[in-house]
């Protein structure tokens, strides 16, 4: 099924959170939190002012969001489970770009060699 929201609406798919922690302590489903990142699935047209403009929105399909823990309506789309939210219940995008970039490690300066010493007659 094809879905398209409706003006300044998205439609966003949580992302999955690690099972683990930094120090490698696994966390049961039961205990983990609902992630409050996701990826547009789909975006409306954008918001109608009272003129009658449309303001086209600051998000498109494939863009990494962040939201708020209650934000959105939960629904099913062929099997998904997605959420439903306006773009005002956005916190802000996820600039995915410089999450990849890895700094490149720092080379240790050479080391200069002593002067040799002269030996004396």
């Amino acid at each position: 099924m094809k879905f398209r929201p409706l003006h300044d609406r998205v439609l966003v798919k949580r992302v999955e959170q690690e099972e683990k922690t930094a120090g490698g302590i696994i966390i049961p489903d039961t205990a983990q939190e609902k992630p409050s990142e996701g990826k547009i699935i789909a975006a409306g047209s954008g918001a109608r002012r009272d003129d009658g403009t449309i303001v086209p929105l600051d998000v498109k399909a494939g863009d990494m969001v962040l939201f708020g823990k209650w934000s959105g309506t939960e629904v099913k789309v062929d099997g998904e489970d997605l959420l439903i939210m306006k773009e005002s219940d956005l916190l802000g995008v996820i600039d995915v770009t410089a999450q990849k970039k890895v700094a490149a490690p720092a080379k240790a300066p050479a080391k200069k060699k002593a002067p040799a010493k002269k030996k004396k007659k």
